[in-house]
């Protein structure tokens, strides 16, 4: 198999992720990343033919990974090899795929961070909007919590995707993958505030349809999002690290404090799979001992 051979593999692979997964140019450069370094590994051993890799070879491939690389690192890596040989399995390309029984690294369960409940009000309540910029600030981060939308949607979300008579909101998330959201009467209240009162005022003679626009007319860029985020929550000093995704993940948790259905949350989410959602089942002790005494039948006190 030569190395032109494994190349073409490569790219016919990455164009699989592109046109049919559908996968964002994102997460394919990070496809070609990983197998960019499983390529010269194998140049370096001089190794040429992809199926007959042995477990040996696999296993000094992961020692010279965990030489300069996390253990997240390695475990995607391991996760795009699997998926790259599955692909040139069932594209006849090979046989058999060596990647199919090695185990990916245990990793330690991520802590989570969120604000609580209360947290998450002080912060939205704290936002002015007495002028255009600070009405735009309070429609965004109003949205940003009610929707539990990432920072990339926000900033990329279009006017033609609001529609506030149906309450709904509708955009393309992580691997470009639609989703379709209802909007809080409150995010609602103050996005309609902002479209009417703000929006216009700011834009001037530049014209587009971002629906959250900086004091140039074009859309707001992650890095201003971040500098508008920080001095708000440098302002409140909760003594948390206050980031963009936090958001994301209070809202989840707490709907999922309220009793929303997991698969509900999972969809408002626009998670793939339902086990990436279940990791904001892991609620505190306290609110857990709090919701079994408020609802179990058997522990509640006569009236």
């Amino acid at each position: 198999m030569s190395r032109d051979l494994i190349n073409n593999f490569i790219e016919n692979f990455v164009d699989y992720l592109r046109f049919e997964r559908l996968l964002s140019p994102n997460t394919i450069q990070s496809y070609r990343r990983d197998l960019n370094k499983f390529k010269d590994y194998l140049k370096d051993k001089k190794i040429a033919d992809l199926e007959n890799i042995t477990h040996e070879n696999i296993v000094l491939f992961l020692e010279s990974l965990y030489k300069s690389q996390r253990e997240t690192s390695v475990s995607r890596i391991l996760s795009t090899l699997r998926t790259f040989y599955r692909y040139l399995v069932r594209s006849d390309n090979i046989v058999k795929n060596p990647f199919s029984k090695i185990k990916n690294p245990k990793l330690q369960k991520k802590h989570i961070d969120i604000l609580n409940q209360e947290e998450a009000v002080k912060f939205l309540d704290s936002i002015p909007t007495a002028t255009y910029f600070q009405l735009r600030n309070k429609a965004m981060f109003e949205l940003l919590y009610s929707c539990g939308m990432r920072v990339s949607e926000i900033v990329n979300l279009r006017l033609p995707n609001v529609d506030l008579d149906e309450d709904l909101i509708r955009f393309f998330g992580k691997g470009n993958k639609e989703r379709i959201i209802p909007v809080g009467e409150t995010a609602k209240n103050f996005l309609i505030k902002y479209l009417r009162a703000g929006r216009p005022n700011i834009e001037g003679e530049y014209k587009n349809d971002f629906v959250f626009i900086n004091k140039k007319g074009g859309k707001i860029s992650r890095q201003g999002f971040w500098k508008i985020l920080k001095k708000y929550a440098d302002s409140l000093n909760l003594n948390k690290n206050i980031y963009p995704h936090i958001f994301r993940h209070s809202f989840a948790t707490h709907m999922l404090e309220k009793g929303a259905d997991l698969r509900i949350v999972q969809e408002l989410l626009g998670h793939s799979s339902i086990s990436t959602t279940e990791i904001y089942t892991n609620l505190d002790k306290k609110h857990i001992k709090e919701t079994y005494f408020k609802y179990h039948p058997r522990e509640k006190e006569d009236k």
